[in-house]
């Protein structure tokens, strides 16, 4: 009886390790800080009195997706799970480029909210200011994650 599982391919790259090593090689590495930086995003916008919602609410979409999507992808390779696919790191770098063309998008939408908050509430416009960091650090942390993956 055939095996229902599709075979191992041998393109493993030879210099991704294994287990929590994975965390400690230059292009993996960004990944718990993209997902702590992009966690602390996502509850500061939702701890403030949201001024627009269709702002904030695209922050928030793009903030919880890419923590989700990307706890995935870490969660994949400390499983080994990307062995069984060619072009691993093609759609890696493509989705970290993208989140950070999004996540640039969403940093700039939270700093347009922090404005309009500033002359409401001074409590949310620092929490606002937070968020706003946070979302410029998170953005910058997927750049480089796609570029290091690409160049790596």
């Amino acid at each position: 009886m055939a095996s229902r599982d599709p075979p191992v391919t041998s393109y493993s790259p030879p210099d991704v390790p294994s287990g929590v090593a994975l965390l400690l090689t230059i292009p993996f590495a960004f990944f718990l800080p993209e997902l702590i930086f992009g966690f602390w995003v996502w509850i500061l916008v939702a701890a403030t009195q949201v001024a627009n919602p269709l702002l904030q609410g695209w922050v928030m979409y793009v903030s919880l997706t890419s923590f989700l999507i990307s706890l995935m992808f870490l969660l994949s390779y400390l499983f080994g799970f990307y062995k069984r696919f060619e072009s691993w790191r093609v759609l890696d770098s493509l989705y970290h480029g993208t989140t950070g063309i999004l996540y640039m998008s969403a940093a700039v939408l939270q700093v347009h909210a922090t404005i309009v908050s500033e002359t409401l509430d001074l409590k949310n416009y620092y929490i606002n200011t937070a968020a706003s960091f946070f979302a410029f650090v998170t953005t910058l942390l997927y750049i480089l994650h796609a570029f290091s993956i690409y160049y790596h």
